[in-house]
């Protein structure tokens, strides 16, 4: 599917999307499609999204392979950057949660906690739409 092909279907869910949800929540999914296809553009392997913890107190966006890493990806995104850049809202809280998921995924995957890192792609609506992945974002507490 060529790039003018990808911006039209792109749009074209985002229109239905805004239809029947929250305006919020049809940006945030926007943003999570154009951060998917980013990251499968620059090599990742994509295993999950929106994989939430059974409990359902955490939630990890996209969780990808990029190379020998697995990565735990936040995706923020906003209208504009008038008020800052999008990754300022990831706050202690939502970095506990992350790794909480990241954890019980780990165990679950029997994946060493070594080869986990947390990376941020960030989403600001244009025009034009800018997308910035920020690598190894945060570092988790070593122990498990």
């Amino acid at each position: 599917m060529t790039a003018l092909a990808h911006r039209i279907t792109d749009w074209l869910r985002h229109k239905i999307r805004v239809r029947r949800w929250h305006s919020d929540l049809a940006s945030g999914r926007r943003g999570e499609d154009l951060a998917h296809r980013l990251l499968r553009r620059r090599g990742y392997t994509v295993v999950a999204r929106n994989h939430r913890l059974r409990s359902g107190d955490g939630e990890a966006d996209i969780i990808a392979w990029d190379k020998e890493k697995l990565v735990f990806v936040e995706v923020k995104s906003r209208a504009s950057d008038e008020y800052g850049l999008p990754d300022r809202a990831i706050d202690q809280e939502k970095r506990r949660q992350l790794e909480k998921v990241a954890r019980e995924y780990c165990r679950r995957a029997e994946v060493d906690w070594e080869r986990v890192r947390f990376d941020v792609v960030t989403v600001v609506f244009g025009p034009p739409t800018r997308l910035d992945l920020i690598k190894d974002a945060f570092r988790p507490r070593r122990t498990i």
